[in-house]
């Protein structure tokens, strides 16, 4: 019955719930941005050198040992209650799968490619650009993907620092009850799927025509690549 209460729950509070979903979003959509902003150009860049698979995996291991709640209580002491607080905390969750799959992603376009770009003439940048990035972009952008998914389905965590969103909700079984805590879980539950669904679809859109049939990742969101 408890499942029934939270879809009558979901009925009779669509406003509150998409009031919610909206701020839920906002700061994930910043966590994701900021996340990009960090970790494109890094790992882009270091799989171009073929360099820095330690610097990799080691984000990559760190990001999945730290619990969110975890960088959420240690950054209270240092950013004190807020949304700044909570994006730390999403942004150590997004990170190491964008970075770790730039890295791959770029460091294993095939050599034959490259060989040949560079028996054209062109220069390291031209090289990145025309070549790496293109051939880069399907794995690329599912560490992308990987971190949106994660993001939105954690940053719930966002009202227990004094944040806002469907952790609202969540958290607060005294005013919701176990109906409307239940509610805002499926209701996080499908806009983590419809955040998949979307990045999937996007991923296809930016993905060169010749790529999609054999690029990694246009199924199911993927994990972050271990790099051997």
């Amino acid at each position: 019955m408890t499942f029934v209460h939270a879809f009558q729950f979901i009925g009779d509070n669509a406003g509150l719930l998409w009031h919610k979903s909206v701020e839920h979003m906002a700061i994930s959509a910043v966590a994701v941005a900021i996340a990009m902003a960090v970790a494109l150009p890094i790992g882009l860049w270091l799989g171009h050198l073929h360099r820095g698979s330690f610097l990799a995996v080691n984000v990559a291991n760190i990001g999945r040992a730290l619990p969110s709640l975890a960088v959420l209580s240690i950054g209270i002491a240092f950013l004190g209650v807020g949304k700044a607080n909570v994006v730390l905390a999403l942004l150590v969750l997004a990170i190491p799968p964008i970075i770790t799959n730039a890295y791959v992603a770029v460091d294993s376009v095939e050599t034959d490619a490259v060989g040949a770009a560079r028996g054209m003439g062109m220069r390291p940048t031209q090289l990145f650009v025309k070549v790496e990035l293109p051939l880069a972009i399907p794995l690329t952008f599912a560490g992308i993907r990987t971190a949106a998914v994660y993001v939105v389905a954690t940053a719930t965590i966002a009202s227990l620092a004094g944040g806002e969103g469907l952790g609202d909700i969540i958290f607060n079984q005294a005013s919701y009850r176990l109906p409307g805590v239940v509610a805002a879980a499926i209701w996080v539950s499908a806009l983590a799927l419809l955040v998949e669904g979307a990045f999937a679809l996007l991923q296809r859109l930016v993905t060169p025509a010749g790529l999609r049939h054999e690029a990694p990742g246009i199924g199911p969101a993927m994990e972050p690549m271990d790099i051997g």
